[in-house]
């Protein structure tokens, strides 16, 4: 009894978990319909609401977004706005932070999370996993050694850990992309017994 009990929560534990994430996503992305006036919006002229409505809206939204500030008068326009986001004091450091990072992740020439690496933390007989970022000139020069920074990030949520400066030649790179890393670290070491990383 006790056998099946635990295989049908290894069943429904991540279905359910995937449902409500799922849920969750698209219930937060409905909300966009809430921008539409309200004769515009589907539950007037439906009678009825229907889930989902609101992803088509917010993906339309960005992909017409992308598609104006990819041309050169809407780009012109984009960077007038931002200019006016950075004159202003608390917008200016929020903004400034998050685009940087979100051109840095997104961005395909972007150089975040590049590298897998090997780090000793906490202490010196452990090592976890890193990524690899970019280490700012202001602190190169003042290393003494040549450094790499890395980004540790949390168990089992990646988007939290730690940003350190480790000498490079105390790294150890690995042979592995960083989505198999990711999962990694989201699975707590289970997705490891898939396939064991090689090292460089």
């Amino acid at each position: 009894m006790k056998r099946y009990f635990i295989t049908g929560l290894l069943i429904w534990v991540p279905l359910g978990i995937t449902l409500w994430v799922l849920n969750l996503l698209i219930g937060t992305m409905d909300q966009s319909l809430m921008v539409l006036p309200a004769e515009w919006q589907p539950e007037a002229w439906l009678g009825m609401r229907i889930p989902g409505l609101g992803v088509i809206l917010t993906l339309l939204t960005i992909v017409l977004t992308g598609m104006f500030g990819a041309n050169f008068f809407g780009q012109k326009i984009i960077d007038f706005w931002e200019r006016q986001l950075t004159r202003i004091p608390v917008v200016k450091t929020i903004y400034g932070s998050v685009k940087q990072v979100s051109d840095t992740l997104l961005s395909g020439n972007g150089h975040a999370f590049r590298k897998v690496l090997l780090v000793r933390y906490p202490h010196p007989e452990a090592w976890s996993l890193a990524f690899q970022t970019n280490v700012p000139d202001e602190v190169a020069r003042v290393l003494p050694d040549e450094h790499v920074a890395v980004f540790i990030p949390t168990t089992p949520s990646p988007v939290n850990g730690f940003y350190f400066y480790v000498k490079k030649s105390e790294v150890v790179e690995l042979d592995v992309s960083v989505d198999r890393a990711l999962k990694y670290i989201v699975s707590m070491g289970v997705a490891s017994s898939e396939a064991r990383p090689g090292i460089k």
